[in-house]
């Protein structure tokens, strides 16, 4: 018969590699949406960059332009096309990060610099899957270790500051 300590440390088990065995599916569908939101803003920026050509400007001098108008509309045109080409360059520096890292450490790139907007998207829309891949499998073990390690460490903790509510001992 199994105490109630075992299946909580099995719940506690399995409920941390059932949420890391997502962590390859939540990166393959940030970076799925990373490379649209690029290839959106790439079409921006040559659209933008044709025009200055067809004018014989070059894209600063057509921002210098914008800067210097008397309308406000056409400077706030000018720091909207900045600020798109300045996410456009992080999207692709991002993106080539990805593309550095093996499949089994993309996930941690979510952690350390994702696009906030794309990320929210993602979360947004996330549908889970069944890890069968080699990299989602190291990602489920690593979740059954760290939920197996969560649980017995509180368990330590519990059974030397209080009662033994979670760990009952067998008789020898």
């Amino acid at each position: 018969m199994f105490g109630f300590g075992r299946i909580a440390a099995l719940a506690v088990t399995l409920a941390c590699g059932l949420a890391t065995s997502q962590a390859p599916e939540l990166a393959q569908q940030y970076r799925q949406r990373l490379n649209g939101a690029m290839q959106e803003l790439e079409q921006v920026v040559a659209a933008f960059d044709a025009d200055a050509t067809n004018n014989k400007l070059t894209r600063d001098e057509v921002l210098k332009v914008y800067d210097a108008s008397t309308v406000p509309v056409l400077r706030d045109r000018g720091r909207s096309m900045r600020a798109a080409f300045d996410r456009f360059d992080r999207l692709v520096r991002h993106a080539a990060l990805f593309e550095d890292l093996s499949p089994v450490a993309r996930p941690l790139a979510l952690v350390r610099s994702p696009d906030t907007m794309v990320l929210k998207g993602t979360l947004a829309d996330f549908e889970p899957a069944v890890p069968i891949t080699p990299h989602g499998l190291i990602w489920t073990g690593v979740g059954l270790l760290f939920g197996f390690g969560l649980f017995k460490g509180l368990a330590l903790l519990l059974r030397r500051r209080g009662p033994r509510v979670f760990v009952q001992r067998r008789p020898l």
